[in-house]
């Protein structure tokens, strides 16, 4: 089977980047790794919600790895994503960074290792579309691993954790 033709398409704008990560989140087929500063409120609208919905119904093995530098807002910002936590409390995990990673300033979205949205500076609407490119994909996802490393859970299905 011949791999596809990685694509990549520069993003300028909010709505780009919102437009990249829902078509992200739908091509997903098994694993999905966000990390940004904060979660805005777009990542838990009615749409995207069901996409992750979706994702995690299609195979009971699919994750969702969340890194955050800041989950306080999550309860007021975040509803739909908090539901779909306890629903799927098993395949969700959310962590927050600790001291030693607050430094990193560019999230990104890696769906599948092979997808990614990177956004180059959370304060500035610009960034990158990577579909099927598992190349591109490689640094993010060895990233992502040292900041899940220093980071520790932080919002929980449960009010007591468990």
């Amino acid at each position: 089977m011949d791999n596809p033709q990685p694509i990549h398409q520069k993003l300028f704008g909010e709505a780009d980047i919102e437009a990249a990560l829902d078509r992200l989140l739908s091509r997903a087929q098994r694993r999905l790794c966000v990390f940004d500063r904060q979660l805005s409120r777009n990542f838990a609208n009615a749409a995207r919600s069901d996409l992750l919905r979706s994702f995690l119904l299609n195979n009971r093995n699919n994750r969702v790895r969340i890194v955050l530098h800041d989950a306080s807002t999550l309860a007021r910002d975040c509803p739909r994503l908090l539901g779909l936590l306890r629903q799927f409390s098993h395949a969700i995990t959310i962590h927050e960074t600790e001291a030693q990673a607050k430094g990193a300033y560019d999230p990104f979205v890696i769906g599948d290792e092979r997808d990614l949205l990177h956004r180059f500076h959370y304060d500035d609407a610009r960034g990158l579309l990577a579909l099927d490119d598992p190349q591109a994909t490689l640094a993010f996802t060895q990233r992502l691993e040292e900041l899940w490393a220093a980071s520790t859970p932080a919002v929980f299905a449960t009010t007591l954790g468990l």
